[in-house]
């Protein structure tokens, strides 16, 4: 059986072992379409490698690890990272390369040549997966090229790829993938052509950037738009833009940059090449007779075509495709970095103002009418912010996946994960409030008789240069009652705040410091020498960038918890206000006012872990052993302690396991009096292990009903390698 087959020797029974990518390439071929030389990898060659490689298996063990849907995205991220490290560990076999070298040379052997995914469901009519597999241009060399198509092929087990494939129903542990190899065309100006507009099947509308098309794809380059008439051919309008950026070829791949001066003033296509453009789109669109997706290039005045798929966004698709959220989880690096520049010097910074300017509002001096209209216009505040974390800081996570997938890509190391630990100790703030309160309770750990004050509850006779730190510390991250960073008076004193301390006291925990700081600096130093000299300062780079995402997934939870405190203010003051006046008769209507006003928050009403009730009816269960995901190397034993809500944190005691639904940002401060962590939610990534990495303590994620099944009380074991929570009982 053929392993590779040419466009010209394909035939219709071909389809399923060269995917829907590749069978219209080798129909477009046929009917005399410009493409580049191009040769198919079916899927034979695909289902050979698994065979020989073992992987097969291993694959349906990491599948198999836990129901696939009752995973979260960040989970099916963790067993796809696994499953792709599979591909990058486990080479060719003997024959297999042979087959594949042999022809791929001399097809191939001294040009760049683009490496595409042809999935057997790919551009199909109602699937057409498009952006959800790896592509890769201006790959260089037969051994890169082989190493190339390996990644393809792991590229199907994507966590973008496999929630797509649960989503339409497919059945994931029988996927294939077939592979494209085709001649580089680096052309001078590329784009879309979409034969129906999304919006109007009245029209058409083409895309066009300068230089190659990944710009445009992953949404750094922005392009102009045409819009034309499809009845008369007559284009309607042409929307230009700012011309700024061009993705621009390299020794090796792709890169971002600024577009030359010559070609800002001036649109990619001329009338002519529009018209061009649109009638090779129509002819693709008459021959498959549905409307199609176009991706096109001009190289040297030659119009070539690139690909064509059915196009499946207009509104006709279905509606349950969630491709789009899916995608905007993926960012590529040159977007990140535009994405970071934006979060870092304009949303961050406002969002440090606007909580400043809301708390140095005096509350008590509004009136009733006013308060009513400070705690709407907090709350639609909050909501803002609460979308601006949904629609842009969420997507920046994809930056420390980015990373570990190109240094697992790079390093292929043993453990998937390892790349974490280059990451960690990037300045969390959740971190520099636990110095801060390591600081306090340094004190009270030198004086016996400050400890005996707060033992005692007696804060008037606090030093008054201690009271004073306190206050500091309570301005900047309040008293610790509250369930967000910020919030004060959620409980009668400040007895959540002053346990904590003297917890603290007893043993004062840092992260680790000096022997996983040289570790990491020589992983830095192996990482970029495997990037290579020309591209070391593009690995440096990257690496800030995952490091930066990294500290935002810890950072923008404190900022927007601050907001939420100053919401939070204005409720408590409205509430004061109604209490104190609810035995004196109604005369100017301000009660009615507040009490509308308060009736619109939830937030007063402290939410419970999911699925963690004290009645929840598997608490009667006495598990014996847990499986979840490793997130935390280590093994400890201790005494478990579950919490359920803000207010079970101050009975927290130095030594125990946090056993919890998922450690908030505003939990963080008891994770260094803690043994261990066991989270419901799970992934390497998510804050809970983000912040027991940074403690140096083992930790297991991804526990269904972990806070039902283990009970305060219990001895349990923590195995952050393996993923395994052992309990013992009382």
């Amino acid at each position: 059986m053929n392993l590779i087959l040419d466009p010209a020797d394909v035939q219709p029974a071909d389809r399923p072992r060269i995917g829907g990518k590749g069978y219209t390439l080798a129909i477009l071929t046929r009917q005399g379409f410009t493409i580049p030389d191009t040769v198919l990898i079916t899927t034979d060659a695909y289902r050979q490698y698994l065979q020989k490689s073992g992987l097969q298996e291993r694959i349906q063990l990491e599948l198999h690890r836990k129901d696939f849907s009752d995973m979260r995205w960040e989970e099916v991220w963790d067993c796809t990272a696994r499953i792709r490290s599979l591909f990058l560990k486990k080479p060719l076999s003997d024959q297999l390369e042979a087959s594949l070298r042999e022809t791929l040379q001399r097809r191939f052997a001294n040009q760049p040549v683009a490496v595409r995914s042809s999935a057997p469901e790919e551009d199909d009519a109602c699937a057409s997966f498009a952006g959800l597999h790896e592509s890769f241009v201006n790959v260089r060399g037969i051994d890169d090229i082989l190493r190339h198509i390996r990644l393809v092929w792991a590229s199907l087990w994507s966590d973008a790829a496999l929630l797509y494939r649960q989503e339409i129903g497919l059945t994931i542990e029988h996927s294939t993938m077939a592979v494209v190899v085709q001649a580089a065309v680096f052309g001078h100006c590329s784009g879309v052509a979409f034969t129906r507009s999304p919006t109007n099947e009245a029209q058409a509308v083409i895309e066009a950037v300068h230089g190659l098309n990944q710009g445009l794809v992953d949404g750094t380059v922005e392009p102009d738009r045409w819009t034309i008439d499809r009845r008369s051919r007559k284009v309607l309008s042409h929307r230009p833009v700012e011309r700024r950026l061009w993705a621009a070829v390299q020794d090796r791949g792709i890169a971002l940059g600024r577009l030359p001066d010559k070609l800002v003033s001036h649109p990619p296509l001329e009338q002519s090449q529009v018209t061009a453009v649109y009638e090779l789109a129509c002819r693709a669109e008459a021959f498959f007779d549905a409307p199609q997706d176009v991706e096109w290039t001009f190289r040297n005045d030659r119009l070539i075509l690139l690909q064509s798929r059915p196009i499946t966004t207009s509104s006709s698709a279905h509606p349950e495709d969630k491709r789009g959220w899916y995608l905007s989880l993926h960012r590529s690096f040159d977007n990140l970095k535009l994405l970071r520049q934006r979060i870092e010097t304009e949303l961050i910074p406002e969002m440090i103002r606007c909580a400043a300017e809301l708390a140095g509002m005096d509350l008590a001096t509004l009136t009733d009418a006013d308060l009513a209209a400070e705690v709407h216009r907090r709350l639609e505040i909050n909501h803002n912010w609460v979308n601006v974390y949904w629609s842009e800081f969420i997507p920046f996570a994809h930056g420390m996946r980015l990373f570990g997938q190109v240094y697992n890509q790079a390093m292929a190391p043993d453990d998937p994960y390892e790349f974490v630990d280059l990451l960690v100790h990037s300045d969390l703030a959740s971190v520099d409030r636990n110095q801060r309160l390591s600081q306090l309770a340094g004190e009270v750990a030198g004086d016996p008789k400050l400890a005996g004050l707060l033992r005692t509850g007696d804060l008037k006779g606090l030093p008054a240069g201690f009271r004073q730190q306190i206050d500091a510390f309570i301005e900047t991250y309040g008293d610790l009652s509250c369930t967000m960073t910020g919030g004060t008076n959620c409980a009668e004193d400040l007895q959540p705040l002053i346990h904590v301390i003297l917890q603290y006291a007893t043993v004062l925990k840092h992260p680790p410091e000096n022997s996983r700081q040289e570790t990491t600096a020589e992983r830095v130093e192996r990482f970029l020498d495997a990037y290579g000299d020309g591209d070391r300062e593009k690995g440096l780079e990257l690496l800030e960038l995952a490091r930066a995402s990294y500290r935002l997934r810890d950072d923008d939870n404190i900022h927007l918890g601050r907001i939420e405190a100053q919401l939070l203010a204005a409720v408590q003051e409205a509430n004061r206000r109604i209490s104190e006046s609810a035995d004196e008769p109604e005369t100017d209507g301000g009660r009615q006012v507040l009490q509308a006003a308060v009736a619109e928050i939830h937030l007063l009403q402290e939410p419970t872990a999911a699925g963690s009730d004290e009645k929840h009816p598997l608490s009667a269960l006495r598990a014996r052993q847990l499986t979840g995901q490793p997130a935390g190397p280590g093994v400890a034993r201790g005494r478990a302690r579950v919490i359920r809500r803000h207010s079970d944190l101050p009975g927290f005691k130095n030594g125990e396991l946090l056993i919890c639904d998922a450690v908030d940002p505003n939990m963080t401060f008891v994770v260094p009096l803690a043994a261990g962590v066991v989270e419901r939610r799970g992934g390497m990534l998510i804050h809970g292990a983000i912040i027991a990495r940074e403690y140096g303590l083992p930790c297991v994620t991804g526990i269904p009903d972990a806070t039902s099944l283990i009970q305060t009380g219990d001895t349990v074991t923590v195995d952050g390698y393996l993923g395994i929570v052992t309990v013992h009982g009382d």
